[in-house]
């Protein structure tokens, strides 16, 4: 049985315009770590401003928190947060072997995208956005082109959650993650991210506003960057979105 985190907080709404909105405006009266729930958003927002779609019954929340350790080590809480889901995910489902997670912040499920990771800094605090195709995923046509096909939990395993349901298995999962990542340090959380990684020492693509490097997934550094090994050499990529 999954127990509450000692410690934790959460808040469940019916609607809210977006559960990162609302850790923005919690901020300065939260003082540990607070779950937010939302049943439904009204303007929902993904990756580098993407629209994120939220159909009735999937689910959406953002964990509001004020990170001990290095600023830097921030962003290493997408691969935390990637491997509470994962963790999430298999025990409800039972299917160890179906889910992958996908370099910076995505859950995989048979090859398809279940689940997103945001992270946004708040001042001293950090906001990790989590939304779930639990119900329903967004069809192909509303994803751009050579992204990841978009599945749902339902379909893809028969398990059917609800938002809270969850929030349940997540909440505790996460807080275990944190704590040996708080203990540890990332070295642990980047070995058992890589044990689950898709495409690992397959040809991908990494893209930026930038430019695009295509090469072999070799690995994660010690930083969380993908390295890629091009034909020009390796690459340290630290952000970009990742096609194959």
């Amino acid at each position: 049985m999954n127990h509450w985190p000692e410690g934790t907080d959460r808040r469940v709404y019916a609607t809210l315009d977006s559960t990162m909105a609302e850790a923005d405006r919690l901020r300065a009266s939260v003082s540990v770590p607070t779950w937010i729930l939302a049943l439904e958003q009204t303007s929902a927002r993904g990756r580098r401003g993407r629209v994120w779609h939220q159909p009735k019954g999937n689910f959406s929340a953002t964990l509001l928190m004020k990170p001990k350790g290095p600023v830097q080590a921030r962003a290493q809480r997408s691969f935390v947060a990637a491997l509470a889901l994962r963790e999430a995910f298999v025990a409800t489902t039972g299917r160890e072997g179906a889910f992958a997670l996908k370099w910076p912040n995505d859950v995989l499920l048979n090859g398809g995208k279940v689940a997103g990771i945001l992270l946004e800094s708040l001042g001293d605090h950090l906001a990790i956005g989590i939304g779930v195709n639990l119900l329903a995923a967004p069809t192909r046509d509303t994803v751009e082109a050579g992204a990841v096909s978009p599945v749902n939990l339902r379909a893809e395993t028969g398990t059917s959650l609800t938002p809270e349901a969850m929030l349940d298995v997540l909440a505790p999962a996460y807080d275990r993650w944190e704590r040996q990542f708080q203990t540890y340090g990332f070295a642990p959380v980047r070995q058992a991210w890589l044990s689950h990684a898709a495409r690992l020492g397959e040809v991908i693509t990494a893209r930026t506003a930038a430019c695009e490097t295509t090469g072999t997934f070799q690995t994660v550094d010690d930083s969380g960057a993908l390295v890629l090994k091009a034909a020009d050499g390796v690459h340290h990529i630290p952000a970009a979105d990742v096609y194959f």
